[in-house]
């Protein structure tokens, strides 16, 4: 059996610096620009959330949700999509919770949902197939920024659904003062007998400020209503280590990475082989920042990132593990932004950011999956303009722009149009497709009164069709399925519109979103409702029957929906504050024919209770999500549910000289009424409950 192992020593990590006076500036621009800055009518003076507190982002042109550290820490979950599954308009596809759960925004998942860490792309095989994890743990996350609608723009094709962007300082951004602080967390669960534990450290010592992590978490099979739910499993190790050059116009910064997990796959073949996934992902990033004192440029920002990755499926044989499908990834991508000076004209002042990106990858399976996907080489290079002009004090107008280049080369097949061999084996041959998707859009920004901000956004985003799309043909044991591309994929064309509704300020704070998508060649998988063993040849009437058969689809759809979350701090009570909260979002998708678009989340409703003073916070949720019922060929209803939850935190500040600042620990009550759920956009949701009642203790110490 393999064993996760310790991250691998660093070593040759270099950095480049420029000569320059003593450090200036301390702090950089963020991350990703998502709030336009605040009328001097409507500014006020920014006061630190408490816990617990709903934060809204009501100088966005688009729907943004932030997660901070405390309820990351509060939350617990395993993967990013366990982290986020109940938020409005996010979703997980809980292939294997707490081993591989990728978010899914608005209904869509995979290649339109972008994952990255601090701007970068995660660069994995994550949207190639659901069974495959997303490398970055919730445990090294500071803050998780959930982007729902359009985002190509800024980041590419893949971001034509939304952008999921977790951020932290491994590449530090701030020279703080002279010295080291950190934070320790560790957690305790009931559900799955787990624990969890992380720890970072940061410090500064002249114009150089470093950072380092290491986070680890082993879970077992977890409980459900009906008993453990067998191969569940995960155990995850990492870390990283970076350093900034400080200088007075700005930063130079890198970090070097890794993470490992080790995951089995739930299912009722799936377990009975003790199928499981063992990952390694190894990544160096760079960042850094330039300020300028010209006319015309006022800084230049840079992201480079570059990553090894591999995986290895593997299952018992005669009593042991044998590896039986090997994926790999080698990937790089860089985004250079030039922020110019604000300039007046005749509409208001102007400020622009003008861009370029580019990115190339290698990806390949041998193995089993060998037929999968040949090697297949993807490259893009793409430029983009956003301008931003302030018509009044309390009206924005957003401008924005892109073109890009993408090229996909690999090996394509010709399949029978039944997708049956008795129609024929496929044909293979040498396939380069090239793609030039262009985007655009614009957006209003308004003021209202009572501390209101109302947005409406229109778009048109193009996404170029991924290699896995393109060539895919063959047998993926993991994740159950025989998937077949399709080489002769067009372009996939989106027009969207958005009307946004926020308050962030006060003791009402609420957010709300309707939006409308028109799709040309939306791409998805379609089940056929034949299935396969191992080779093309088994397919149908080949009589296979242990994958279901899978193949790259495009046909016009439909997508529309809204999102709406809101808080109220009700009374103040026994020296805290108590309040209320709410959420519903939906989403409804259908195909030009009239048919559904499969996998699609059903109708949530929720709401709570919450208490919280300067140290105590308490929280008691329900959410209700309905039946769905509007189901797809070969897709089957799932019955609703209610998810209970409650927790039950303090926060206490330590005396000055104990070497630590503070201390918080809690108790989190997840699926208190143990009530069997079932996720509808799981492709195992018939085979595979979610966890059932749990227990966690957690607890955090800042020094």
């Amino acid at each position: 059996m393999s064993r996760l192992r310790p991250l691998s020593t660093v070593a040759g990590l270099a950095l480049m610096t420029v000569a320059a006076g003593p450090a200036g500036a301390q702090t950089a621009l963020p991350e990703i620009l998502i709030e336009a800055p605040r009328s001097p009518e409507g500014a006020r003076r920014d006061l630190a959330l408490s816990e617990g507190q709903l934060q809204v982002i009501d100088r966005a042109f688009v729907p943004v949700t932030v997660v901070p550290e405390s309820e990351i820490r509060r939350n617990g979950g395993g993967t990013l999509g366990d982290q986020l599954n109940n938020l409005p308009g996010v979703t997980s596809s809980s292939f294997a919770p707490g081993g591989a759960s990728r978010p899914i925004i608005r209904g869509l998942d995979n290649t339109r949902v972008r994952m990255q860490e601090n701007g970068i792309g995660a660069q994995d095989v994550s949207d190639l197939s659901e069974d495959h994890a997303v490398p970055i743990d919730p445990l090294a996350a500071e803050r998780i920024e959930i982007i729902r609608g359009p985002a190509a723009l800024r980041f590419g094709s893949q971001a034509i659904g939304g952008v999921v962007n977790v951020t932290n300082e491994r590449i530090p951004t701030r020279l703080g003062p002279p010295g080291i602080s950190g934070m320790a967390t560790g957690s305790l669960s009931s559900v799955d007998n787990g624990i969890d534990g992380a720890m970072r450290v940061r410090g500064s010592s002249g114009q150089w400020a470093y950072s380092a992590d290491v986070f680890g978490r082993n879970a077992g099979d977890y409980a459900t209503p009906q008993g453990r739910q067998a191969n569940s499993f995960a155990r995850t190790f990492g870390g990283s280590f970076g350093a900034s050059y400080f200088f007075d116009q700005g930063y130079l910064g890198a970090a070097i990475s890794q993470f490992r997990s080790l995951y089995g796959i739930p299912g009722i073949e799936s377990s009975a082989n003790r199928t499981r996934i063992d990952m390694i992902q190894t990544r160096l990033t760079s960042k850094g920042e330039i300020r300028f004192d010209g006319q015309v440029v006022d800084n230049v920002r840079f992201w480079l990132g570059g990553t090894l990755y591999r995986h290895n499926e593997q299952a018992l044989d005669a009593g042991q593990f044998q590896t039986a499908a090997t994926f790999r990834n080698q990937e790089i991508e860089g985004r250079v932004e030039t922020a110019f000076r604000p300039l007046t004209t005749p509409l208001g002042t102007l400020n622009s950011v003008f861009g370029v990106q580019f990115g190339a990858a290698r990806l390949g399976t041998s193995g089993e999956a060998g037929g999968l996907l040949a090697p297949a080489n993807s490259s893009t290079v793409a430029a983009f303009l956003f301008n931003e002009v302030e018509l009044t004090r309390t009206t924005r107008l957003q401008a924005s722009a892109r073109i890009e280049q993408a090229r996909a080369a690999g090996t394509g097949s010709a399949f029978p149009a039944t997708f049956d061999p008795l129609g024929g084996l496929p044909a293979e041959f040498g396939a380069v497709r090239n793609f030039t998707p262009m985007s655009g859009s614009i957006g209003l920004l308004q003021e209202l009164g009572g501390g209101w901000v109302a947005s409406l956004t229109g778009s048109y985003v193009e996404r170029a069709p991924r290699a896995q799309e393109l060539y895919s043909k063959g047998p993926h044991e993991a994740s159950g399925t025989f998937e077949i591309g399709d080489p002769n994929l067009t372009k996939e064309r989106a027009q969207t519109i958005e009307l946004g509704l926020r308050r962030s300020q006060g003791s009402w704070r609420a957010e709300a979103t309707a939006f409308y998508t028109r799709y040309n060649g939306f791409i998805y998988k379609r089940q056929t409702g034949l299935t396969c063993d191992d080779d093309f040849a088994t397919c149908g009437s080949g009589g296979g029957t242990e994958l279901r058969q899978v193949v790259f689809t495009q046909q016009d759809a439909t997508f529309y929906g809204a999102e709406l979350r809101g808080q109220v701090d009700v009374a103040e009570i026994a020296g805290g504050t108590f309040g209320v909260e709410g959420q519903y979002d939906f989403v409804r998708a259908r195909f030009a024919d009239g048919t559904n678009v499969p996998r699609i989340p059903p109708h949530r409703l929720g709401g709570g209770l919450f208490w919280r003073d300067a140290n105590w916070f308490a929280r008691v949720t329900l959410l209700h999500a309905f039946a769905q019922n509007q189901t797809a060929a070969e897709e089957t209803p799932t019955p609703g549910y209610n998810l209970l939850n409650a927790e039950i935190s303090y926060r206490m500040n330590l005396k000055p000289g104990s070497g630590a600042q503070s201390l918080t620990f809690g108790l989190v009550g997840t699926n208190l009424l143990d009530a069997d759920i079932r996720n509808h956009v799981s492709f195992k949701k018939d085979e595979v409950l979610m966890p059932g009642r749990g227990v966690r203790f957690f607890t955090t110490v800042r020094f």
